[in-house]
């Protein structure tokens, strides 16, 4: 039987993100397990801290991530799903800064994950563009299940 005991949910306050939440929680309860919680803050550059995302001012397209932002990402966090988990009983809320799928999968090894919950797509289509899917850059790299929760009502259509 397959127990899972560190379980990561993904966040990118998108509309998949929040759905994929519901599966996190409720994997979290079935196996009785640890769930941590994780905002990337979005980074292309390497070595420098610049961030392009939702909590720079508005009219700044940039901004240098410094700890106020990481605290605020981590705050909005818990703000937003910090009721909603009643039922699990160990949370660990982390906010990073970096390319979305490298972070998530260091964390995933620094914390010993064994299976990640994600939004099959999220918010950020310059990630996409630059560096691919984040889910499927995630699925490739981790070293875990990672499971990727989609939209049935934005389903893919067939042609013809």
């Amino acid at each position: 039987m397959v127990k899972y005991s560190n379980i990561l949910y993904c966040s990118d306050f998108s509309e998949e993100s929040e759905m994929a939440f519901h599966h996190a929680v409720d994997f979290c309860q079935r196996y009785d397990a640890r769930l941590h919680i994780i905002h990337v803050l979005h980074s292309g550059y390497k070595y420098m801290r610049h961030v392009v995302n939702e909590y720079v001012e508005e009219g700044k397209e940039e901004d240098v991530a410094d700890e106020e932002l990481v605290a605020k990402a981590e705050t909005d966090l818990k703000a937003r799903y910090g009721e909603k988990l009643e039922e699990c009983k160990e949370v660990t809320f982390a906010a990073r800064v970096g390319v979305p799928f490298v972070e998530i999968v260091r964390y995933a090894r620094e914390n010993k994950v064994d299976f990640i919950v994600m939004g099959a797509s999220g918010s950020s289509e310059l990630d996409k563009q630059t560096f691919g899917s984040t889910v499927e850059n995630v699925a490739r790299r981790a070293h875990c299940h990672v499971m990727a929760i989609r939209n049935p009502e934005i389903a893919f259509k067939l042609p013809g």
